[in-house]
């Protein structure tokens, strides 16, 4: 069977590793892939943006299956594109993609469907979003707000700013092009600030049906204690004691199945991933927010734990029949520790050589998948990007997966590499 996978970071990494298991004995194409991928598929040189390009490649090359990685390749239309020609591909269409692509669209959608969120208010302009924090909406001076860019931005057009003026600067610098390009934040968000712990459910939907995965929990911020600038994910755990019996209840009466209804009432079915962020409120569960495919690093550390066939999973999305399938997952925990370059995220060094990933290979229930790594003329791995590496591992308890974790970190290096030591605490 032939597969591609469109993307090149460790998502794609985990979603290559998982397909490769599959009993289907896949032969995998991954576009544009990365220096960890190619030990396992054919890396092509096509960027995921170039839509085009990869429905022309899946169809000279009688690929069976496409999987979508990233949200990019999603809010372009590479589904409807794929579909367009007959090709089986495996995420949600551009429209149904909107509750990712624009945060101000999902945020009315949840109002529509009264899915229980943090109350809000939209701004066309810096002035405009300034004069709404002016106007006392959000509290006083010292109230704290949360600023996002409308569009997307790689994890990073969120501030969570402690007051006004903290979030007056963050409306500059988003609408100004410094942390996030211009075009994602030609609209702006503001939100009032939910106090609860976050946890990030994910499940498999296939327009009418689905599969939940583990509860998930990430850790944003660049620095330990969750302090600095938010990142793409330093580092995720996975554990049932996240979300009790009674709070999972509640996401599925109050957020899931509301949200799959609203999604197939509006016209836009929900075929895929869906990533649901989310606080626990002394209210109750809300939504932070959306996204329409696997998190990175969520999809490692819930990908190691499936013990189902991801290929038919992928088939059951596209067919509709979900319903027939019980899931199986491995017991336990899991934990991602990222390894990040020097400078990530504003800007990461590159090009450094990485030693240890020989080491790591014979260690117990760890997998290394690489994030942002390349290779050089002497075949050597080394970093290229700023998110290199998320070593992965699972075992019975949490407190067991991060001591693998940890213990296969502390194998590796180089020049500049750094992670966070409190994943998990």
């Amino acid at each position: 069977m032939k597969i591609l996978v469109i993307g090149g970071g460790g998502r794609e990494h985990a979603l290559v590793w998982a397909l490769k298991k599959s009993r289907h004995n896949a032969r995998i194409f991954c576009a544009p892939g990365n220096a960890g991928i190619a030990e396992m598929a054919e890396c092509i040189g096509i960027k995921p943006y170039q839509i085009k390009e990869l429905a022309d490649f899946a169809e000279t090359n009688g690929i069976e299956l496409t999987v979508v990685g990233g949200e990019t390749s999603l809010a372009l239309g590479v589904v409807d594109e794929f579909e367009k020609r007959g090709l089986r591909v495996m995420g949600p269409s551009k429209k149904a993609s909107r509750l990712e692509s624009s945060k101000i669209f999902a945020k009315e959608f949840m109002s529509r469907h009264g899915i229980p969120t943090a109350r809000f208010c939209t701004a066309a302009s810096a002035e405009e979003a300034k004069k709404r924090l002016s106007e006392g909406e959000f509290g006083g001076p010292d109230s704290p707000v949360v600023v996002k860019a409308d569009g997307l931005a790689a994890g990073k057009g969120v501030v969570v700013a402690k007051d006004r003026a903290e979030a007056e600067n963050a409306i500059e610098e988003l609408t100004g092009g410094v942390l996030v390009s211009k075009e994602a934040a030609e609209q702006i968000l503001l939100e009032e600030m939910l106090i609860g712990k976050e946890v990030s459910l994910l499940l498999f939907a296939d327009g009418k049906n689905y599969a939940l995965m583990p509860p998930a929990r990430d850790h944003k911020r660049i620095g330990e204690g969750d302090t600095g600038p938010n990142t793409g994910g330093m580092g995720v755990i996975t554990d049932a004691r996240l979300l009790s019996p009674e709070d999972l209840q509640k996401i599925v009466e109050e957020i899931i199945e509301p949200t799959l209804a609203g999604a197939e009432k509006e016209g836009s079915p929900f075929k895929g991933i869906l990533f649901l962020g989310l606080m626990m409120t002394a209210e109750g569960p809300k939504v932070l927010e959306y996204n329409v495919r696997f998190g990175d690093p969520e999809a490692e550390a819930i990908l190691v734990r499936l013990e189902s066939d991801l290929v038919d999973v992928c088939d059951a999305i596209i067919d509709g029949t979900l319903d027939k399938m019980l899931l199986e997952w491995k017991d336990g925990c899991s934990a991602v520790v990222i390894l990040a370059a020097r400078g990530y995220p504003a800007n990461p060094e590159t090009g450094a050589v990485i030693g240890g990933l020989d080491i790591v290979k014979d260690h117990q229930s760890v997998i290394v998948l690489h994030a942002g790594t390349a290779l050089n003329a002497d075949g050597e791995v080394i970093t290229a990007g700023g998110r290199v590496l998320a070593v992965t591992a699972t075992a019975s308890n949490l407190t067991g997966a991060l001591h693998r974790c940890y213990k296969a970190v502390n194998e590796i290096s180089w020049d500049g590499m750094y992670c966070r030591r409190d994943i998990g605490k």
